[in-house]
């Protein structure tokens, strides 16, 4: 298991900066926005060179979701996630994450009723899913899919959720993305889940229970690694959270000492 974290803009100006700070904050990859990796393409992979450290994986960075209701906003989302498939694979990192929505519907806050019916959702998940699997396997990269908790998403919730439909499309491009924060919220225990999806799980998200940062939560950091490390996971876990309050340098820090301490 390898530590790497999304952006800070405190890591520097340039990339080469970032990846050299966060190395010396105890991390060994960076996680970053699809946009920047199209559009400072050069850049980074420059700096990858000159540090030594790996572009981990891909966030965001696209138009639409893969579960839009929007069906313009879901072309847009496989053309753009695409696009950024190939350069994932150009640039060596684990692959894209992928949610099947962020934010456009909550079965558990009103109106409570989807204006779409499962069995359509299904659909419409499983067609975006076997279009960017293509490309996903053209381009030697992964999608790596997200289950979000229950308010920010309806489709995807539990890994469960994820693995069904992967395994029902048969997508070998297709990985499960496994996050924390959201398995504090819908898994009933999450070292059984991750133990379900063993030959699935290709990515995690480190937050706290309440997406601070890890160790100002109750989540049990140390099961859940040590879970990890039996089902085989040897890739990254990528930090996705809020900081406390104070100097940003010094929170990461006190965070890679934590979350080191925790593995096995």
């Amino acid at each position: 298991m390898k530590l790497a974290t999304q952006d800070r803009g405190f890591f520097g100006s340039t990339y080469e900066a970032k990846l050299s700070k966060l190395q010396e904050l105890g991390f060994e990859g960076l996680e970053i926005d699809g946009k920047w990796l199209i559009e400072k393409y050069d850049e980074i992979e420059k700096a990858v060179k000159a540090t030594g450290v790996p572009i981990s994986s891909i966030c965001g960075g696209y138009r639409g979701w893969i579960g839009d209701f929007d069906q313009e906003q879901r072309a847009l989302a496989i053309q753009d996630i695409g696009a950024i498939l190939e350069r994932s694979a150009d640039i060596g990192a684990a692959g894209v994450v992928v949610p099947a929505a962020f934010g456009i519907f909550s079965r558990k806050l009103p109106p409570f009723v989807s204006p779409r019916p499962a069995d359509e959702e299904r659909e419409v998940l499983l067609d975006s899913l076997r279009k960017l699997n293509d490309y996903a396997v053209s381009s030697g990269s992964l999608l790596l899919l997200e289950p979000l908790n229950r308010y920010e998403d309806h489709m995807i919730n539990t890994l469960e959720d994820a693995s069904g439909l992967i395994r029902e499309g048969n997508f070998s491009g297709v990985k499960v993305m496994a996050d924390f924060f959201h398995m504090q919220i819908e898994e009933w225990d999450i070292s059984e889940s991750l133990r379900k999806t063993a030959d699935l799980v290709a990515h995690v998200h480190l937050a706290d229970s309440n997406r601070l940062q890890p160790g100002y939560g109750h989540t049990d950091f140390k099961t859940g690694f040590r879970t990890l490390k039996d089902i085989g996971f040897t890739g990254y876990m990528a930090v996705e959270c809020e900081l406390v309050p104070g100097d940003g340098l010094k929170a990461y820090a006190e965070m890679a000492g934590f979350l080191k301490a925790c593995m096995p």
